[in-house]
């Protein structure tokens, strides 16, 4: 199980270091990481060029284990700031729609990857801590819950608008509105899973393969055959489904580890 910890740690870290490049690229920040919103800032571009940047040193970091447990402390409180100092206000500040669930969505992603974060710390706990870490290794165990609150989260968004996510699948997918309501069963299930610690393991390897599914089959044909003009969204849906895949299987590959610590 410690190779399924390798294996979503990697993807985890391709998947940030390729929103920082896209958002290098851009010159602008993916549609989840900020809220939509945010043309007002100044100095715009020269700030998501440096977010940008951070975001691929982190991934790179992550990816080749250089301070990954710092790094990844780090990046997750980061992540989890903008989420509580900026998207929390702005929803219940700008959105005048705060209350409908839907509204959430994007910050609920941003959420997701901040959780993640901390999730990758956690396959790294046995390295030397300094003072900074020690305090930041406090949030890890709120990594996986919250990550699998997002998960519950998305499910009851499949339930909610079944429309929407049948329009995103493939035309040769048949019985989409069937498959709309198994993926947010399966959400819902696997986050409770985690949660409430039933086969954690088993079930969040099921949520990796089954989200790893959907970049292979759902995003990444709609990278490439989305205009080039229109591509930006796409592609960091893309990145944003292999973080998700990635963090489930470091759920798995960690949660095993602990498990079999406690004998």
């Amino acid at each position: 199980m410690r190779n399924l910890f390798t294996l979503g740690r990697v993807f985890y870290g391709i998947a940030i270091a390729g929103l920082g490049f896209q958002t290098i690229s851009d010159r602008d920040f993916p549609y989840m990481l900020i809220p939509a919103e945010h043309a007002w800032i100044p100095g715009l571009a020269v700030i998501a060029c440096l977010l940008g940047a951070v975001l691929v040193l982190a991934g790179a970091c992550i990816v080749f284990e250089i301070q990954a447990m710092s790094v990844s402390l780090i990046l997750g409180t980061l992540l989890l700031l903008i989420f509580c100092f900026y998207f929390i206000p702005f929803q219940f500040i700008a959105n005048p729609n705060y209350m409908h669930f839907g509204e959430w969505e994007n910050a609920e992603k941003e959420l997701a990857l901040s959780a993640g974060a901390f999730v990758i710390a956690a396959g790294f706990k046995e390295q030397n801590e300094n003072p900074l870490t020690g305090i930041l290794a406090k949030l890890i165990p709120i990594g996986a819950i919250i990550f699998s609150l997002t998960m519950i989260c998305f499910g009851i968004d499949h339930f909610l608008f079944p429309g929407g996510v049948a329009e995103y699948m493939p035309v040769w997918i048949p019985f989409k509105a069937f498959w709309a309501y198994f993926t947010g069963t399966a959400l819902i299930g696997s986050g409770l899973a985690i949660i409430l610690k039933v086969k954690p393991e088993l079930f969040a390897a099921l949520l990796g393969v089954m989200i790893f599914i959907w970049v292979i089959i759902l995003h990444i044909p709609k990278v490439i055959a989305v205009p080039v003009a229109d591509r930006s969204g796409e592609l960091a849906s893309a990145f944003l489904a292999l973080a998700y895949c990635g963090i489930a299987f470091a759920i798995a590959g960690t949660t095993k580890k602990q498990s079999c610590s406690q004998f």
